[in-house]
């Protein structure tokens, strides 16, 4: 390596290190390579925008794609030292400053963390590392983030808050004092970057649609090892559009089976309520417990398309087994024999 480039190196690993300070420290003695010949003004600007719609439904996991664009600019340089002319050395060196002052809209290593206040919408995703994004310049894929909107979250817009954390270069000093006439350039010139933290938020809304939402609300009825019951199931609309023709459909997984699976509802406008009744058959080897049912609800929406809900869970329980009377059995047999006996003497006594 030339001594040119191990000093641009050294020195620019210092000051990396010296990055890590709280923003807008102060510079330290040890910065000055040698004078300052400039002040910039200006820096980076982050701009986020979700791609694609924002709009979804209670209960959805989705991943939000959000394309940045740094829109930063120099607003204005501030001279420092004046050169003498004739001063090869130093002219050489204001020149070299004001190149590397030039990148100060640059924003460096880009961490970006999605935060939600809301309990209804979850951020699932980890900060993400974003690069580094120069001035006028858009990213080159979107920075991901999934999100879990809550099944029971109300209607509306929900603000996020995107925080974008980045260094930039607050100022670079060069110095130098040998000038070799032949090339034109200081052969030992050295060049310090200082760097600085920046966060910038950002808010990023997301709505949840306005639409039929259905629940369980009551159920009744009585399922036992080995025998039929009738399941009464309530299912309200507490969403905020209505559901025309709404059908239900149960799903009768082991130990339950049917064979009339589906129960019309109707039309249930926000805030209604319908009954459907199921016949469910429970195998008699059904262990009594607790246990869920799926159902699913077909309508029509608001615009006219035919939907099918998420999932809607039927909490129910099987028995134990009804005991039978004690001695069904031997009192059967006796009422068999007396019957018997019975029509044994009618037969004599018509033969008489």
């Amino acid at each position: 390596m030339s001594k040119n480039g191990f000093f641009i190196a050294v020195t620019t690993l210092l000051i990396l290190c010296w990055a890590s300070l709280p923003a807008q420290a102060a510079l330290p003695e040890n910065f000055d390579i040698s004078e300052n010949y400039y002040n910039v003004y200006g820096g980076p600007d982050l701009n986020a925008t979700l791609i694609g719609d924002n709009e979804y439904s209670r209960g959805d996991t989705v991943t939000l794609n959000i394309e940045m664009m740094n829109k930063g600019e120099i607003t204005g340089f501030e001279s420092e030292n004046e050169v003498d002319i004739g001063n090869y050395v130093d002219e050489m060196l204001q020149q070299a400053e004001m190149q590397y002052e030039a990148q100060a809209t640059t924003a460096v290593g880009i961490l970006a963390t999605l935060k939600s206040d809301d309990p209804n919408i979850k951020v699932k995703s980890e900060p993400q590392q974003a690069g580094t994004l120069k001035q006028g310049k858009q990213s080159s894929s979107p920075t991901k983030f999934t999100i879990e909107i809550n099944k029971n979250a109300s209607a509306g817009t929900y603000p996020l808050t995107l925080e974008l954390s980045y260094q930039y270069q607050n100022n670079v000093q060069v110095g130098g004092d040998e000038f070799d006439s032949t090339t034109g350039i200081v052969t030992n010139k050295e060049v310090g970057i200082w760097y600085e933290n920046k966060t910038q938020t950002q808010p990023v809304e997301i709505k949840v649609k306005e639409e039929p939402y259905f629940e369980v609300t009551n159920l009744t009825g009585d399922l036992y090892p080995g025998e039929g019951g009738m399941l009464r199931v309530t299912y309200k609309n507490s969403g905020e559009e209505p559901a025309k023709d709404a059908t239900v459909r149960v799903s009768a997984a082991d130990p339950f089976s049917t064979t009339d699976d589906q129960a019309y509802l109707g039309t249930l406008n926000a805030g209604e309520s319908a009954v459907a009744v199921f016949d469910i058959a429970v195998d008699e080897t059904a262990t009594p417990k607790p246990y869920s049912l799926n159902s699913e609800i077909l309508y029509e929406d608001a615009d006219g398309h035919d939907q099918i809900s998420d999932s809607v869970k039927i909490n129910t329980e099987v028995l134990p087994a009804r005991e039978t009377l004690p001695g069904y059995q031997m009192v059967t047999g006796v009422a068999f024999m007396a019957l018997a006996a019975c029509f044994v003497l009618l037969r004599r006594k018509s033969q008489d």
